[in-house]
């Protein structure tokens, strides 16, 4: 068991009061969070870390990425061998840990092995949470078969590198949503929107008809848990949440009234601004297809629009990325993102108690309370003055635990 840990004098800061709570003392033992005080804690046996100065955060959360996505072609990355992706999805969660992400929501493409193969200590990474393969309709987001190519949509179903399969009419996306579930999906993605980067759906196109997703959302619920659903424009947002989805990804496109339609839901929005700034400026040079380069614009623009129209209208929004490639190294830059527009407290509660509720643990991750895991990142200085701190691949992060286990400690 790993030794307990008392953090001293620090300054916590996890979205729950507006500016944090200073001269704390937090113990940790066994994985989990033990005891705060506003008092000096004695062990004798714990490992003592003085945080005068700076700020401590629960370990942060991302709530999309595709950790199997190795490469920006993502056509090309369904024909990597399994085991090429593995290695990728191994070196890409390392890094994203090693920024200080303790939990990350993956959205399409990781499968139930890769949380066996964290679980088991084989590889370094944060705590996965999978929806396995991502439910695509012939055509859509997650079909990167172009339209020369005739192969039997079947191909890519079970490969580590495609990032969803391919399933039409209600009898098959129900059996394809109970498949995913009984491999280990945790919730489940729909793709009921065009996309940037497949090949041959306008981003304004609707992805499965209103009875298709009517079944996934009752097969989800039936398995205790959510639909997710990549979504865009207005049309399909306000669709989607009147059919019952719960998570609204990326909603560049959103209106003020389905704003409101969201919040009177209770539909939670996990915006991605920083993949398409990425993909704008290094999209082309790293393989993205032409027809994907010439969409770009089409969200993009109105990323920070879509943030200040949600904002306004009260929806809880969660932190997410959606890099692929070498792009994921930009993965903390969309807290700068959104401090553009947003205060910076609710950056901060995008990544700890909103993306919290989102994944269905609140009280678990995302919080500085006892029960909690013992998942930390100590910052130098405050973020809330300067969010730029949470980025620079975890330089300004000195301490980084997950679970109780010190991922990085350069104070002692």
């Amino acid at each position: 068991m790993s030794q307990a840990i008392i953090f001293q004098n620090a300054r916590l800061l996890d979205g729950r009061s507006p500016e944090g709570e200073h001269d704390r003392f937090v113990r940790a033992e066994g994985g989990l969070i033990k005891e705060i005080s506003d008092k000096p804690i004695q062990d004798s046996g714990a490992r003592m870390i003085d945080l005068r100065g700076r700020t401590l955060m629960p370990g942060l959360i991302d709530c999309h990425v595709h950790v199997v996505a190795g490469l920006v072609n993502l056509g090309q990355n369904a024909l990597l061998p399994d085991a090429l992706v593995a290695f990728h999805a191994q070196r890409i969660m390392g890094e994203m840990l090693a920024r200080g992400f303790t939990t990350v929501r993956d959205v399409g493409g990781a499968t139930y092995a890769l949380v066996d193969a964290l679980e088991q200590g084989l590889t370094a990474g944060p705590r996965l949470i999978v929806c396995g393969k991502a439910l695509s309709q012939t055509g859509g987001h997650a079909d990167f078969r172009g339209r020369y190519d005739n192969r039997d949509a079947d191909y890519q179903t079970r490969r580590l590198g495609a990032l969803g399969r391919i399933c039409n009419g209600v009898d098959a996306c129900r059996e394809a949503a109970r498949d995913e579930i009984r491999q280990g999906a945790q919730f489940i993605k729909i793709m009921a929107n065009g996309g940037v980067a497949s090949p041959t759906d306008p981003i304004a196109f609707l992805g499965y008809s209103s009875d298709e997703i009517r079944a996934i959302v009752e097969e989800a619920h039936n398995a205790q848990t959510y639909v997710a659903a990549h979504l865009y424009t207005d049309e399909a947002i306000a669709r989607a949440v009147e059919l019952g989805v719960r998570s609204v990804e990326h909603a560049n496109l959103i209106e003020t009234k389905t704003a409101s339609l969201m919040k009177e839901r209770g539909a939670i929005a996990c915006p991605t601004l920083v993949t398409y700034e990425a993909l704008k400026n290094e999209g082309e040079s790293l393989g993205l297809p032409a027809a994907s380069v010439a969409k770009i614009d089409d969200v993009r623009l109105r990323g920070l629009e879509s943030l200040e129209i949600m904002h306004d209208a009260g929806v809880m929004m969660a932190y997410g990325s959606d890099l692929l490639g070498p792009m994921h190294r930009h993965q903390s830059e969309e807290f700068v993102i959104r401090g553009r527009v947003l205060p910076a407290i609710e950056v901060i509660r995008s990544t700890t108690i909103h993306a919290a509720e989102l994944i269905g643990m609140t009280g678990k991750i995302g919080v500085i309370a006892p029960d909690a895991y013992a998942d930390f990142v100590v910052v130098d200085g405050d973020p809330l003055a300067d969010l730029s701190l949470l980025t620079g691949q975890g330089r300004h992060l000195p301490i980084i635990v997950k679970g109780g286990e010190f991922i990085k400690n350069e104070l002692n």
